[in-house]
């Protein structure tokens, strides 16, 4: 018989008196770390990328034409239109994209209104200021 299976064979360590080995509260105890490690791993790991990842869902599927959104490249555009699986992005005047829609990293939309540039008046010096 081989010696490593012998202590197997035997079964569990009897104490001088023939009652088993301690057991109940003193396994959960030092199984406590463990369950502490898991506890741990699920709050601050797993249920914040669970939470992120039902976020970036609901922001793909409420894509709508118009928004202007940056994809995972970092190219800026407006959405020209949305098909089943990817979005047709408008980068310019005259040129369109298609890009699936897992390739949208945000949407952009902004509530303040840009101004052009030809609508931004230039600074002009003081006529009453004199340089010497």
């Amino acid at each position: 018989m081989n010696l490593f299976t012998l202590p197997l064979l035997l079964g569990a360590p009897q104490s001088a008196d023939g009652a088993p080995p301690p057991g109940g509260m003193e396994q959960l105890i030092s199984f406590a770390p463990f369950i502490l490690i898991i506890a741990i791993f699920y709050f601050l790991i797993i249920r914040p990328q669970n939470k992120k990842q039902k976020e970036t869902q609901k922001m793909l599927s409420e894509l709508k034409k118009g928004d202007k959104i940056v994809t995972i490249g970092g190219i800026h555009g407006t959405i020209a239109s949305v098909k089943d699986s990817s979005v047709i992005l408008k980068v310019d005047d005259n040129v369109k994209i298609e890009f699936s829609r897992n390739a949208v990293s945000s949407v952009t939309n902004t509530s303040k209104e840009e101004k052009p540039e030809a609508q931004i008046e230039e600074k002009k010096p003081n006529s009453g200021e004199t340089s010497s």
